[in-house]
């Protein structure tokens, strides 16, 4: 897997495509630019990994561990003491940038081509054309019901059903055979929905605006407008159906 991204989803609209005049649904989304806060490889971290920022924060709200991450001015007296060691390891280095409000980890197959400091951008990245995943967190709706929750139709409406139309039905035959009255695990019932981890595959990279730091993607994104997502090319491709 190559470096991905991280931005926020701004919203939906349409874009008319010139050749062919169709209307395509797209999402726009606000992409970077993420600073490069930490290289991993194989010798130090027994893995290759690329780590990337997103969005300043201020350094007043900020931990001393999160300047730290970033700045290299934060050494302890502890460390200045023993810099004369020789058993000590070297410090990795450090991006010079503000603290990052979201800081996320990409896995690499092979060791990384960026640096710690390095500024990636949505064009350098990403190109029209290519698949992408989008992962961001949906809408919370709380504790809802069945229905709304799993899409279920319901019970009858008819005469002589009173006050059981939207409920969940009966979960005798998930209880039986078991030796417990326990259901089964798994079992559609009302609970917490949304507020969950989504990905949505193979999205199709439309437009990108290099000025504006924005990427337009065939297709709806989950999260509301302003939510927080991550962006990385795709780790499965849909297979092409024959004509």
């Amino acid at each position: 897997m190559s470096v991905g991204l991280l931005g926020q989803k701004v919203g939906m609209t349409q874009i008319f495509d010139k050749e062919s005049g169709k209307v395509i649904p797209v999402t726009v989304l606000k992409v970077g630019p993420c600073p490069v806060l930490q290289v991993r490889d194989q010798e130090r971290d027994g893995y290759d990994a690329v780590q990337v920022g997103y969005q300043d924060k201020k350094r007043t709200k900020a931990t001393r561990a999160e300047r730290g991450h970033v700045a290299s001015d934060l050494v302890s007296k502890r460390r200045k003491k023993r810099e004369g060691n020789s058993t000590m390891r070297e410090a990795p280095p450090k991006a010079d940038c503000e603290p990052q409000r979201y800081i996320r980890e990409f896995r690499l197959q092979s060791p990384a081509e960026v640096k710690v400091g390095d500024l990636l951008i949505a064009s350098d990245v990403f190109q029209e054309q290519q698949k992408v995943d989008v992962i961001g967190t949906s809408k919370g709706r709380g504790y809802s019901g069945a229905m709304k929750r799993h899409n279920f139709g319901g019970l009858r409406a008819s005469h002589g059903a009173k006050k059981v139309h939207r409920s969940a039905g009966s979960i005798a035959s998930h209880c039986s055979n078991r030796g417990h009255g326990r259901p089964k695990k798994g079992h559609k019932a009302a609970g917490q929905y949304g507020n969950t981890r989504i990905t949505v595959r193979n999205l199709e990279i439309v437009m990108i605006d290099e000025e504006n730091h924005v990427i337009c993607v065939r297709g709806a994104v989950p999260g509301p407008n302003g939510g927080f997502i991550q962006i990385q090319p795709t780790k499965k491709l849909r297979k092409s159906v024959p004509a």
